[in-house]
């Protein structure tokens, strides 16, 4: 997971939760070790459950860390959106307060990291004075077509 925002946390919840654009992380403080054999973990396409079977506790979500916490990281679907709540009717956190982490364009997928270097390129070339990506891309289907042209005004 890459770097997230500030903690998420609510007294009233047994987690607490952090989140990039790409990603949620949950995790849960258990007041004892706790083994995977002891969970019940089902994770459906909307809902989430954890619940450690020896003590009969419902928790969340999970993955172990150090026997006592259990982290759940979980992909959005829907990337590039701040959640407001990890469930649904659970107290939410007001979004418009996250600051974002700095962000590089590495992280990009392959097409958006294509048209940002596209448009990083064209934004150079502007302000140099030069034709942009599509313009050379113009200039060269019209070079075409003049060699075109003229190869049949030959014969």
């Amino acid at each position: 997971m890459t770097s997230s925002t500030t903690i998420n946390s609510d007294p009233s919840l047994p987690y607490t939760w952090t989140q990039t654009l790409a990603d949620v992380t949950v995790t849960i403080n258990c007041t004892s070790p706790v083994k995977g054999k002891d969970l019940e973990i089902r994770i459906e396409k909307d809902h989430l459950f954890v619940k450690n079977k020896t003590l009969n506790v419902v928790y969340i979500d999970g993955d172990f860390k150090d026997g006592k916490s259990i982290i759940l990281e979980l992909f959005k679907l829907k990337g590039q959106e701040w959640w407001d709540s990890v469930i649904k009717g659970h107290p939410t956190i007001d979004v418009t307060k996250i600051v974002p982490e700095n962000s590089s364009i590495s992280d990009l997928d392959g097409e958006t990291r294509g048209m940002v270097e596209k448009m990083m390129y064209d934004q150079r070339q502007k302000a140099a004075g030069l034709p942009t990506s599509e313009e050379q891309q113009r200039q060269a289907i019209f070079e075409q077509f003049k060699e075109q042209v003229s190869t049949c005004l030959i014969k």
